[in-house]
């Protein structure tokens, strides 16, 4: 069974900006003639590496909710500017809407497993949720109709 992490989106307002932000990055990687590719950047590498590699995914809270998942590809180790270690979550392109669900903030990340991991809204659970706006999706949210 799959295992998952959890991490707060800072500075995203919706699950368009997270992808907005992505976009741009990858704009400025291929202009500096590097692969382009979407990672992030955390100072502790998840010790259960394997089980989070077995179709695990990076779930995004995004204003209190998480909201949206990326699956991860790979972690390898980085550096960050200052030259202290780190590692890169490697993430797929793709982000998926998932079922709106309350998440207090915390810092770092936190593992997440299988079964408490909110349903996408690609599927025939989401009904169209997915191309709803944030603002729709957040108040279905709160009314507990998706």
């Amino acid at each position: 069974m799959a295992l998952h992490l959890v991490k707060l989106c800072v500075g995203a307002a919706s699950i368009e900006d997270l992808v907005a932000w992505q976009s741009g990055r990858m704009a400025e990687m291929a202009a500096a003639g590097e692969t382009p590719r979407i990672f992030h950047t955390t100072f502790q590498t998840p010790k259960r590496g394997d089980e989070l590699l077995d179709g695990g995914s990076l779930y995004w809270v995004i204003k209190g909710l998480i909201q949206a998942r990326q699956k991860l590809i790979a972690l390898e180790e980085g550096a960050k500017a200052d030259g202290s270690r780190c590692c890169h979550l490697i993430l797929d392109q793709q982000i998926v809407p998932v079922r709106p669900v309350p998440r207090r903030a915390f810092q770092g990340w936190r593992y997440l497993s299988a079964a408490d991991a909110p349903v996408d809204l690609s599927g025939a659970e989401g009904a169209g949720a997915a191309e709803m706006s944030a603002k729709m999706r957040r108040e279905l949210a709160e009314l507990c109709l998706i």
